[in-house]
């Protein structure tokens, strides 16, 4: 190390030594970004509306179906995900628990001996045979001074950590919902799209069967008949494939709320009930709502957490002060032998002079992780508002392709009543009625696929802006609670935090 920068830490020391305690390292400084104090999107401002009820925490109320409502709740109180995010709440207590004692003597210990003694002495003018007990017992005591700020920045990076667990279950929730709200309606449209395969299906089976009878009579070409079957046919296969999609939901679902794959009794209500809104439901201007998005915050307090870490490698670079004490009791059985008491305190200073570079590059690998997390956050911040100006667009268009659709799948409809008329009056060929059947089918179709769709982006809308993250079912369910507290001592870091990381 140089000449000077070593006595530039020595009369560091003689004035921390003189004149109390510093913290070493950077003070956090949020990596927040001026533009998002002031982000807008016309979309968000089109889609959005503000009411008061229901708010952002439970917006899936909007929908007002109390089958959603039931799947959340037992998915908050059985999803895995969602318990291994609370537990690791429960870790980083313990972590912050382990943190905190660096306040007191890091050294406490007792220790107490008990040894015999058989010496057996032979030869000479005078043979010996002495045996006698030898007891000791002992106290140690040893406190690291936090000078430089070591243990102070420790428990405040697990204090931050703590916090970003927190925001980590919050997120896991807002995740959780959204997943499971995607997936209830995914179901919902797959149900309705079945039963538009399998009715459009019993009308082109009709027209098929008709054909058929006319062709056997020799009033109509096999033409016509083949036609009619392939559409048939053609609309029949569809039916496995939703009829697996049905199946593959429901599994997700059971899934999603902790059951096996089976049958869950609520979703045979509301069968096919694809809804349609036609705004979603705002509390905040965007910029608010970005910022409190749990992954977001996670981000900026895993920011605050590497930033104290700084500070923790930077007071190796100095000595360590510690107080040390002892008080050590000896006695021994052999007759005429004193016992003894020993008292011993002092200051202890300890110096890794020469280290190398090993603790200068820590510095800097710990700094370097702390850039890292900083452009971490910056970008997460950044894909939000993208998340949620993409999810906002894509309502709207949905929106403004359901009015069109609507109005095609009733043309279509039209188009089949009309094309069947003619066809029986002898105005026009079996073609023109199966064109219109095919395009009855697809447009009904679309109708359904585009309603999913403006759904998906409204679910989308609220997860991207951080909804979603309440649940009134506990952190830790009872059963695992019990289970952890007759495992170990818990003491009460298994009760609910006091605090949130959303306050």
């Amino acid at each position: 190390m140089p000449r000077p920068a070593r006595v530039s830490r020595l009369l560091l020391f003689g004035t921390v030594v003189l004149g109390g305690c510093v913290q070493l390292g950077p003070d956090f400084q949020s990596p927040a970004q001026p533009w998002v104090e002031h982000w807008n999107s016309p979309a968000l401002e089109i889609a959005g509306q503000k009411r008061a009820q229901p708010d952002s925490r439970q917006w899936w109320r909007v929908f007002d179906d109390p089958v959603l409502d039931h799947l959340i709740a037992e998915a908050d109180a059985h999803n895995a995900d969602l318990q291994v995010a609370g537990l690791r709440v429960m870790e980083s207590r313990a972590q912050l628990g382990i943190a905190l004692s660096g306040r007191y003597p890091q050294l406490q210990q007792a220790s107490a001996d008990s040894l015999y003694l058989n010496r057996r002495q032979s030869g000479g003018a005078n043979p010996q045979d002495t045996h006698f007990w030898q007891y000791s017992a002992g106290f140690d005591i040893g406190w690291e001074l936090d000078f430089w700020g070591r243990f102070s920045r420790a428990i405040e990076s697990a204090d931050a950590s703590w916090f970003a667990a927190q925001a980590n279950y919050e997120n896991a929730l807002v995740l959780l919902h959204a997943q499971l709200a995607q997936n209830y309606y995914a179901l919902r449209t797959a149900e309705a799209r079945l039963a538009i395969a399998r009715s459009n299906a019993t009308l082109q089976k009709r027209s098929y069967e008709i054909t058929e009878r006319l062709f056997k009579s020799g009033a109509e070409a096999e033409l016509d008949l083949q036609q009619a079957k392939t559409q048939y046919l053609g609309t029949l296969s569809t039916i496995p494939d939703f009829e697996s999609q049905v199946a593959s939901l429901r599994n997700a679902l059971s899934t999603l709320i902790g059951q096996p794959p089976g049958s869950i009794p609520d979703l045979s209500r509301n069968t096919g009930v694809v809804p349609l809104l036609d705004t979603a439901v705002l509390q905040d201007v965007p910029a608010n709502l970005l910022v409190r998005r749990p992954d977001v915050r996670a981000a900026e307090l895993q920011v605050a957490a590497q930033s104290a870490l700084i500070g923790v490698a930077e007071t190796d670079l100095y000595p360590s002060i510690s107080l040390l004490g002892s008080i050590v009791w000896s006695a021994s059985s052999l007759n005429g032998a004193s016992n003894t008491l020993d008292m011993v305190a002092g200051p202890s200073l300890r110096w890794d002079i020469f280290d190398h570079g090993r603790i200068t590059n820590n510095v800097r690998v710990q700094d370097a992780r702390l850039q890292q997390l900083i452009v971490i956050y910056q970008d997460s911040v950044r894909q939000a508002a993208r998340e949620a100006d993409d999810a906002a667009t894509g309502l709207i268009k949905a929106l403004e392709r359901d009015r069109i659709l609507s109005e095609a799948s009733v043309a279509a409809e039209r188009s089949v009543t009309l094309a069947n008329a003619q066809y029986r009056e002898g105005y026009s060929d079996f073609q023109r009625v199966l064109d219109a059947q095919r395009a009855l089918f697809a447009q009904q179709d679309i109708y359904l696929v585009n309603r999913g769709t403006a759904v998906n982006s409204l679910i989308a809308l609220y997860k991207a802006l951080g909804g979603g993250w309440y649940s009134d079912q506990p952190m830790i369910d009872p059963a695992t609670r019990q289970q952890m507290q007759q495992r170990t001592d818990w003491g009460d870091l298994l009760d609910e935090p006091k605090e949130s990381a959303h306050d």
